[in-house]
């Protein structure tokens, strides 16, 4: 491992933990002593996925990754939450035991799980996904998700203590926000 600072490849292993998806690291360098952590996590073979109209190209956990930063952003989602869902989806796909696979597969994986964490973030995702073309389409995935009315209620589990308790956060996501605005006054 090279020094990122001086650039010597002689470094001492300080301490190694285990980490979510790998091994951490923390290294001194003996040439200059500065001190830095790394990160080793498992090469698997290459995985490729098999795009709408044919082209292959190497699975991307980032791609994953923005995918689902972008349905949920500016949602009220554990911290951690969208790393774990991530690293679930590639592993599950490792588990598949094929070189190739259809990007079709990596999208309805993103929203069986994304479903239960969080529905608003479920149908932004299921919009761009799916090609809603019109809102007849947006109002049956909606129906189908809230399955008679009762929202899929969330799944992840922290360690972070939460923000806005679970019963308080359950009574936001229920009621209407006119209704909210009332009752704070």
């Amino acid at each position: 491992m090279k020094c990122p600072y001086c650039g010597s490849d002689q470094s001492k292993v300080l301490e190694s933990r285990d980490a979510e998806s790998g091994i951490r690291r923390r290294r001194q360098c003996e040439a200059c002593g500065v001190r830095f952590t790394t990160y080793e996590r498992i090469d698997r073979d290459v995985l490729l996925v098999i795009k709408k109209d044919g082209r292959r190209e190497p699975f991307d956990r980032a791609k994953v990754l923005g995918g689902l930063r972008k349905a949920c952003e500016k949602r009220p989602l554990p911290i951690g939450a969208l790393e774990k869902l991530a690293d679930d989806i590639e592993a599950d796909l490792s588990r598949v035991g094929k070189a190739e696979i259809p990007s079709r597969l990596i999208g309805e994986l993103v929203m069986e799980r994304l479903a239960p964490l969080d529905p608003i973030a479920y149908i932004r995702f299921a919009s761009v996904y799916r090609e809603f073309k019109d809102l007849d389409t947006l109002r049956n995935e909606v129906d189908a998700l809230a399955g008679g009315g009762e929202l899929p209620r969330f799944s992840v589990v922290s360690t972070q203590p939460p923000l806005i308790p679970r019963d308080e956060l359950e009574h936001l996501v229920r009621t209407p926000r006119r209704r909210r605005a009332s009752q704070a006054s």
